[in-house]
């Protein structure tokens, strides 16, 4: 006997057409659900820990009654933070000069002196064992030899600064340069493209994502170097940055005004965390693999 095979008609056809769509549909919905999800708890979650350690902080505060000088609460910071906002605002923005300008200059010295390492193996080979040595080198121990022999308290500032965060950029934007894909090397050789046009349509931009990431690095560090700096400098006056006032405040007893000054340095440096992210993203979203949203 044979058997046969019936041929699915036109209803059928739809029907499971209109199944695979529905499913389309709800996977999607899915994928939504849990996108928004994950935008949501990326923020909600960070705020929700930072309020509970810091109701913590209060309650432990409150209830064995610990004196102000030696503990105080977050709501005595935070009047504080308020009360000596026009001091403490001036020290802020001495110490953000410092800090942009040292990153700046690290910027452009980096990425300088790593393009020329990419294009000149001996140079690379001779100068960047020095740059290891001043990334090794704690800039606590040489800040106060810097502050001798500069006689600008600014400039002497600017260098520290400068010393922390020049190497992370030297370093990643180095191995971007030379992480640029050889076969793309060896055909922009073979259309007869110059060392600077390689260089200008094929590794800089190979070296983009790894200079941004050093530059991620370099900005927090910048901050700490200013830090260090002026903890080492010291000066007193209208051009104190924040570092002094932490200093003023300890030899005061003004705990609640050193905690408010602690609290505008480590919000500076998310901020600037945060920035460089956000340039990241917007650089790289379109084109590289650790942007570029994925549908799965």
């Amino acid at each position: 006997m044979s058997t046969v095979l019936e041929q699915p008609t036109l209803a059928d056809r739809a029907a499971l057409g209109g199944d695979a769509a529905a499913t389309d549909s709800a996977a999607a919905d899915a994928h939504a659900r849990r996108a928004r999800r994950e935008r949501v708890l990326r923020w909600v979650a960070p705020i929700a820990i930072a309020l509970a350690a810091l109701g913590l902080w209060e309650l432990v505060v409150w209830w064995n009654d610990v004196p102000h000088y030696i503990l105080p609460g977050p709501s005595l910071v935070a009047q504080s933070l308020v009360e000596d906002w026009g001091t403490l605002s001036g020290s802020l923005l001495v110490t953000l000069q410092v800090t942009f300008m040292a990153l700046a200059v690290a910027i452009v010295g980096g990425v300088g002196l790593a393009v020329l390492f990419s294009l000149s193996k001996w140079v690379e080979l001779s100068l960047f064992p020095f740059a290891v040595v001043l990334q090794v080198t704690p800039i606590v121990a040489i800040a106060p030899l810097i502050l001798i022999y500069v006689d600008s308290t600014q400039v002497a500032l600017l260098i520290c600064a400068w010393i922390v965060a020049f190497f992370p950029i030297l370093s990643n934007t180095t191995l971007g340069l030379n992480s640029a894909d050889h076969n793309l090397q060896n055909l922009f050789e073979l259309y007869g493209a110059n060392r600077w046009q390689t260089m200008r349509f094929l590794r800089l931009p190979a070296a983009m994502p790894y200079f941004l990431g050093g530059l991620k690095i370099a900005g927090g560090l910048a901050l700490i170097g200013a830090i260090v700096a002026e903890f080492a400098a010291g000066s007193a006056g209208t051009g104190s940055g924040l570092a002094y006032r932490i200093l003023e405040a300890g030899y005061r007893l003004d705990i609640p005004r050193m905690f408010a000054a602690l609290v505008l340095i480590s919000l500076t440096g998310i901020a600037i965390f945060l920035a460089s992210s956000l340039l990241s993203h917007l650089l790289l979203r379109r084109w590289h693999e650790s942007a570029v949203k994925r549908e799965s």
